[in-house]
């Protein structure tokens, strides 16, 4: 139960620091673009970030989840390496076989590679597990997979088919 209020309490805050970092212009420029110079997001980026950025959403946000949910220091453990894991996955730019992640949350590759292609960086802003606050804000951009000839996988957000 701890684990499942950690991962509620920093998703609303990442979700809403997120958000608001592309929403504000100057936040943006100076802050939040620093990670969005990853068009093609790759594993090691989930860290690539603004010093700023790393200490408002991960660091503020992930006390708030030890603290909020009561987590023991071994659970917590757990937890930051959960987080850790699920952001690098999120930022891999592969769809592998096999992912349990992938399994678990609609929140995956995919999702995050949406939000990082430009014509789509007002979108997808939850992070690192649940896709909730994107629906219940209407921030939330389907997409859809195709195969390359050449091999390997497409993915575009449905508004850049019409």
């Amino acid at each position: 139960m701890q684990i499942v209020v950690g991962m509620s309490m920093l998703d609303g805050w990442q979700y809403a620091w997120h958000r608001y970092m592309h929403r504000n212009k100057f936040l943006y420029r100076h802050v939040h673009s620093w990670h969005h110079r990853l068009v093609v997001p790759y594993a090691f980026g989930a860290q690539y970030n603004h010093p700023v950025e790393g200490l408002l959403l991960d660091t503020v946000g992930g006390v708030l989840a030890f603290l909020a949910s009561g987590m023991s220091p071994r659970v917590s453990i757990f937890f930051f390496t959960l987080c850790t894991v699920k952001g690098v996955d999120d930022h891999c730019g592969l769809w592998l076989p096999g992912n349990v992640f992938r399994l678990c949350f609609w929140n995956n590759t995919l999702y995050h590679d949406v939000h990082h292609q430009p014509r789509a960086s007002r979108y997808n802003f939850s992070q690192p597990f649940f896709v909730t606050w994107d629906k219940v804000f209407g921030t939330h951009m389907p997409y859809v997979v195709e195969h390359r000839p050449q091999g390997g996988l497409l993915v575009r957000p449905m508004e850049a088919l019409n």
